[in-house]
């Protein structure tokens, strides 16, 4: 009750008037200074900032002088650790280090000192999966092929959009039920330094939950190389009037290793990106509005920009599911000011993923070669 800003919030529940003015984006224009973006792949807590200032900055000037920077790291990875690993990911090289000698202070010394070579390029990316930088002289990068990986029937996953089956005992969506009293985690060990570093997390801990849809390719023939945003455009139905929807993208390793000794890692499903959407937000944050239990609707939301290649013999995973706890507070699949729900409010619901000929969900992917 002492907390004012606290109090504030729980009492501005949407986009209203309170959040508007706070808004940094509003204000990106004419920047005229160097701008250095610094961001994470894998940063919980602050990912979307310093990507849409960078995507403001070239919206409002394309000719602005700013260079974005995007390595394997958590929050803040890039200026306290060496960058070589991200919990049980290794990136074959201190990625941290290389950012504070070869991009930090070069920005520096060049725009504060006029010392050194010219400007940095547009984007230095981190390439994820092959574990490797690229220079390239705009974000996202050109030659890009837009992909969508359908959800199929039986868990399977692929760039073909789905065929009318024929089979009477398929009905066209996969339906499981989402229990506020038991939400979905959002890591094996919670409550511990894994909490820095879930974003990369080995997903097994909750595929075979029966809460949680899980949609996988085969081994892939040839590598798979993503960049740019990656979008989830769900069609789901429920017997509730609101949900959230969780949507995770996974690389999952070989289970077997010719490696000696053998990879550790054999099965490991690699999180690369995940996002939440609370559907009473989907006309707008600020206009929030129920859901018609029983009606089809169509959801976009954005898993926000990766750079990764899935390699040859991997698979690449897709989960979704409605709750994420304690990272996003639970919603009561009841259209209600969750802020105040009461304990009444919190119900159980079915919800349906759609994934047939005519309503296929999937996710919207740009990929290189």
């Amino acid at each position: 009750e002492q907390v004012p800003t606290w109090n504030e919030y729980m009492q501005h529940g949407s986009y209203d008037e309170y959040w508007q003015r706070q808004d940094v984006l509003q204000h990106m224009k004419d920047i005229s200074p160097a701008v250095l973006n610094v961001a994470g792949w894998f940063d919980a807590e602050d990912f979307y900032g310093p990507m849409s200032i960078y995507y403001e900055i070239e919206r409002n000037d394309p000719e602005n002088r700013s260079t974005l920077v995007v390595g394997p790291w958590r929050h803040g990875g890039w200026a306290r650790e060496p960058g070589s690993s991200l919990g049980e990911v290794q990136f074959g090289s201190d990625t941290s280090e290389f950012y504070r000698d070869e991009v930090e202070f070069p920005f520096f010394e060049h725009h504060l000192k006029d010392v050194g070579e010219a400007p940095l390029p547009e984007a230095i990316v981190f390439e994820t999966g092959l574990n490797e930088w690229r220079r390239y002289e705009n974000w996202p990068p050109s030659g890009l092929t837009e992909r969508n990986l359908y959800l199929r029937a039986g868990g399977g996953l692929s760039f073909d959009p789905p065929e009318a089956s024929g089979a009477v005992t398929d009905p066209g969506f996969d339906q499981f039920v989402s229990d506020p009293d038991d939400p979905v985690p959002f890591s094996a060990t919670p409550g511990t330094s894994q909490g820095h570093t879930w974003m990369i997390e080995d997903q097994r801990f909750v595929s075979q939950r029966p809460d949680v849809l899980v949609y996988q390719t085969g081994p892939l023939e040839r590598d798979v190389v993503i960049a740019g945003p990656i979008i989830a455009s769900l069609q789901f139905s429920t017997t509730g009037t609101d949900a959230d929807w969780v949507v995770k993208l996974i690389d999952v390793f070989p289970q077997e290793s010719s490696d000696e000794p053998p990879d550790p890692r054999g099965g490991f499903q690699m999180l690369l990106a995940g996002e939440v959407f609370r559907s009473k937000f989907r006309n707008g944050f600020d206009r929030p509005q129920a859901l018609v239990p029983g009606e089809i609707t169509t959801l976009e939301f954005d898993l926000r920009d990766k750079y990764h290649r899935f390699l040859k013999g991997h698979r690449i995973m897709v989960q979704v599911q409605s709750s994420w706890f304690p990272v996003i507070d639970r919603n009561p699949q009841r259209f209600v000011d969750i802020y105040h729900a009461e304990e009444a409010d919190f119900q159980q619901a079915t919800h349906s993923v759609h994934r047939a000929p005519d309503h296929p969900s999937h996710l919207k992917l740009l990929t290189l070669h």
